[in-house]
């Protein structure tokens, strides 16, 4: 009788201490909507662990119907664990070269965007919206007055800071579009007191910087990545061609360049010719085209979870095996990287950084060279990349780990 009494108990205790674990491995069906699940656990405050190299990067959450409705509408798969589970897995994590961390804050989520971009222009965006994770758009008014102080993390759409409209002069100038932004940027930059659009983008980067050094969240694709870096060591210089703003470059800007202002990148040498698509040596593009798209491919580096959480959270994806993708900034020579800066995904048997990550004051930024992960040469017109086409797609998984790494628990951050 008290063998049956005991067994009854531990049904009743493991029934009661049971929890919610969304696989991240080849197991998961929607791997891109598991993130959104994760981050609405989280907005609804409810106990959110993610399990660094287990299964994937596998989440851990309360055993509430609330969460399994969630999982079952956008169609992420689940699996019920038990108390006794959980202590295996914790077991597992302990032995290994695994860790658990706690998500603990919804973090405010701004994306630096013209007011007239569409979701799927963006990487980024279009992974947001698949994933139903809430966001703002801010663009150049909203930075400049100092409005990213609400926001706890931000993206940068592939935006030009160096003032050159994407070096699109050479191909695009007689193309509407073009004439569009570049009197919108034009009328902007007259509207908040700046008599060149490259000074407002400089002095926007500027607030950007100022907003990482003060403990802001920062991640970046495709054009962004450098761009942004030309524009902080070039800091009131005129690096402009007249085709771009009416008159010269600075003769005397290459000895005004201040590479410590910079994130990630120095002793590059800049690109101004206007018919050049191409904003400085920083860029790799021509490299990945060589390799086309059958041969071009990033490995994510395996980092210890216990000792470097962050690099390990960033990095976490069901392969280590990324095919790659162009960009107007594809990849980063590695000559031109910073020795602070963490290199979390390079192209094998090539000097190239492809996916990287770095502290400036108390915040961080993580650059990823390319446009978008499932389009290999994403071209002017083409059409949107349809995400339920691509649930699975590791390219896209490195955006969401770094929407969900500033919710983390702060002391795991500071390791």
């Amino acid at each position: 009788m008290r063998k049956y009494i005991l067994i009854i108990s531990l049904l009743i205790f493991s029934k009661l201490f049971a929890d919610i674990l969304i696989p991240m491995d080849l197991t998961q069906t929607n791997h891109l909507k598991a993130y959104g699940v994760a981050f609405k656990s989280v907005k609804d405050t409810h106990q959110v662990k993610w399990l660094l190299n287990y299964r994937g990067g596998s989440f851990l959450l309360k055993d509430l119907q609330g969460i399994k409705n969630e999982c079952n509408i956008r169609g992420v798969s689940f699996e019920i664990v038990s108390g006794s589970d959980i202590a295996i897995i914790n077991d597992e994590i302990n032995a290994n070269n695994m860790e658990v961390i706690t998500l603990e804050k919804e973090p405010k989520i701004a994306v630096y965007t013209p007011p007239n971009s569409l979701p799927w222009d963006d990487a980024v965006t279009l992974a947001l919206s698949y994933a139903e994770i809430d966001y703002d758009k801010v663009w150049d008014e909203e930075v400049l007055n100092g409005n990213l102080s609400d926001y706890d993390w931000i993206h940068l759409h592939h935006e030009d800071f160096t003032g050159q409209y994407g070096k699109f002069y050479g191909s695009y100038r007689n193309a509407q579009w073009y004439k569009d932004e570049v009197s919108s940027n034009e009328r902007m930059a007259q509207r908040l007191g700046f008599s060149k659009v490259w000074q407002m983008k400089h002095q926007v980067a500027n607030k950007i910087r100022d907003f990482v050094v003060n403990g802001g969240f920062l991640f970046a694709m495709c054009g962004a990545t450098d761009t942004i870096d030309i524009a902080l060591s070039c800091y009131t210089v005129d690096i402009c061609e007249a085709a771009f703003d009416g008159d010269g470059v600075d003769p005397n800007y290459k000895n005004k360049i201040d590479f410590s202002r910079s994130f990630a990148f120095e002793n590059f040498d800049l690109i101004t010719n206007p018919y050049i698509y191409e904003f400085s040596t920083i860029d790799a593009s021509d490299y990945a085209q060589l390799r086309g798209a059958d041969g071009d491919y990033f490995q994510l580096f395996d980092f210890s979870a216990k000792y470097d959480p962050v690099p390990t959270m960033l990095v976490q994806n069901h392969t280590n095996a990324v095919n790659g993708f162009l960009g107007q900034t594809t990849s980063f020579k590695k000559q031109y990287i910073k020795k602070s800066v963490i290199i979390l995904g390079e192209t094998p048997n090539a000097e190239e950084a492809k996916y990287i990550h770095g502290n400036l004051g108390k915040g961080t930024f993580t650059f990823y060279g390319g446009h978008d992960p499932e389009d290999y040469q994403h071209k002017i017109g083409d059409p949107e990349t349809i995400l339920d086409l691509y649930k699975s797609s590791p390219g896209y998984r490195l955006i969401l780990n770094n929407v969900l790494f500033p919710a983390a628990e702060k002391k795991k951050l500071k390791t």
